[in-house]
């Protein structure tokens, strides 16, 4: 269950002036408003470009993106005070609104996964033959850790270390999220979207994700870390 980011306090320990606080707020504003708005045109673009029911293979990369680019998107930047539509919700209204998304991100992963095996079944082809394949049986094994710890957060009196569980969980959900951009950017490269997409509309399409993923990396970065220093340096203190 992600943290929820106090940019006050870290903005307060970079030893930043008023000026520079309110200018990193409103860019901070302005990021999470671009990636929620690059997430959902992303999925709407590729799902789009697909044609959805043409073919088996049509439907894979239409599951994908909603899974991982507009779910999993919205499942990180739901905790964010900053820009997110849910941000007048409680925080349990926050954290079972997550367990949504990311039960959908698992159910459009499966969905996915099995259209492009059928696809390569029927077509003869075989798998495994890319990086983008590759990468993206990484970013599911990698899911399946995270929803593990997320799982496990549901029992805190079986678990020994609740806030150790929280940073593993946020911490797989970071991996996660990045090979999951990384399978989308290699998904741009292959010769089926390069075949529909070419010139300068390609490199706006391969930078769209980086903007969510920096966004997704920064909330989580910083809702952690710092906690895990503070815990780290009180531990080391106390054995000094």
């Amino acid at each position: 269950m992600p943290a929820v980011f106090h940019p006050h306090s870290s903005v307060a320990e970079e030893g930043l002036g008023m000026h520079e606080f309110w200018l990193y707020v409103w860019l901070r504003k302005v990021g999470i408003v671009a990636a929620h708005i690059m997430s959902l045109g992303l999925t709407i673009f590729i799902t789009l470009l697909s044609r959805p029911g043409t073919s088996l293979f049509s439907w894979h990369p239409v599951c994908m993106s909603i899974g991982f680019s507009l779910c999993m998107t919205e499942g990180v930047l739901l905790f964010s005070s900053e820009g997110s539509p849910f941000c007048f919700q409680s925080q349990k209204g926050k954290v079972q609104l997550h367990w949504v998304l990311q039960a959908l991100v698992a159910i459009a992963g499966g969905t996915g996964l099995g259209f492009i095996v059928a696809s390569k079944n029927v077509s003869e082809r075989p798998h495994l033959t890319s990086w983008h394949s590759l990468l993206g049986v990484a970013t599911l094994v990698a899911a399946g850790c995270q929803m593990l710890c997320g799982v496990c957060l549901l029992f805190p009196k079986r678990v020994s270390s609740v806030a150790r569980l929280r940073l593993y969980h946020a911490t797989c959900g970071l991996v996660t999220y990045l090979l999951a951009t990384g399978t989308l950017v290699l998904a741009m490269c292959s010769d089926w979207f390069q075949g529909t997409i070419k010139g300068a509309l390609w490199y706006v399409c391969v930078l769209l994700p980086l903007c969510p993923a920096l966004v997704v990396m920064n909330q989580i970065t910083n809702a952690y870390l710092p906690t895990y220093q503070r815990r780290r340096s009180r531990y080391e203190s106390g054995n000094v």
